[in-house]
C-alpha cells in the first residue's frame, strides 16, 4: 500500500518534531523537491481547512508540524515545567552560548550550576555529551528546548554583544556564517 505523499510528510515531520527543509523531507520521503513542495502545499491547505489543534508552518528554519497559537496555554498547564531562577539564567546561558563547555558553564554561572544543569537534562532542555579530550561535557539546548519556549534560534552571545553595538538592529541567527551547530 503506497501512501499519499502528503501524509508521508506528515508523518516525518512528526516524527522529527523539528523544522525540516524541503532538501530533507526530499530524502526522507524519497522523492524530488518539487514534488515535496505539492505535498506539502497539499497538507497545509489540508490542515489550513480543518479543524484542528495543529498545523504546518514555514519557519525560517524550514516546515514544521506544531500546535497552533491558541493552544500553547495547555502546553504550559499540561507540561508545566517549575525552573527556579537560578536554573533559567542556567538554561539561558547554555541557550546563548550553546555549545558550551560545562567547566566553562561553571565559572560562569558558580558550582550551582551542576545541580542546575542535571535538573535541565532531566527535563530534556539540555543535551550533555563528555567531551573526547578531557573529563568535561559539551552542553547544548535540545529541540524540546526550542519547541517548549517556542524560540528558533538564538544569536550566541558575541553576536547578540555585537548587536547591542549597533544599536539592537543586526541580523538575528539562523544558521549564519560563524555559527557552530553541533549534534
Amino acid at each position: 500500500m503506497t501512501l499519499p505523499l502528503a501524509n508521508k510528510i506528515e508523518a516525518i515531520l512528526y516524527l522529527k518534531g523539528q523544522p525540516l527543509s524541503v532538501a530533507e523531507i526530499a530524502e526522507f520521503a524519497g522523492c524530488d523537491r518539487a514534488t515535496v513542495l505539492e505535498g506539502l502545499l497539499e497538507l497545509i491547505d489540508d490542515y489550513a481547512h480543518r479543524d484542528s489543534a495543529l498545523e504546518v508552518v514555514e519557519t525560517p528554519s524550514g516546515y514544521s508540524l506544531q500546535l497552533r497559537p491558541g493552544f500553547q496555554d495547555l502546553v504550559q498547564t499540561l507540561i508545566p515545567v517549575e525552573l527556579g531562577v537560578g536554573a533559567m539564567r542556567t538554561l539561558a546561558a547554555i541557550a546563548l552560548k550553546s555549545p558550551i563547555v560545562q567547566t566553562d558553564l561553571v565559572n560562569l554561572r558558580g558550582s550551582g550550576a551542576y545541580q542546575h544543569v542535571q535538573a535541565l537534562v532531566e527535563l530534556g532542555f539540555v543535551r550533555k555529551r563528555r567531551q573526547a579530550d578531557c573529563r568535561s561535557y559539551w552542553l547544548q539546548v535540545t529541540d524540546k528546548f526550542h519547541q517548549y519556549f517556542q524560540i528558533e534560534q538564538l544569536p550566541r552571545m558575541e553576536e547578540w554583544a555585537g548587536e547591542q553595538g549597533r544599536g539592537g538592529e543586526g541580523e538575528r541567527g539562523g544558521g549564519g556564517e560563524g555559527e557552530s551547530d553541533v549534534t
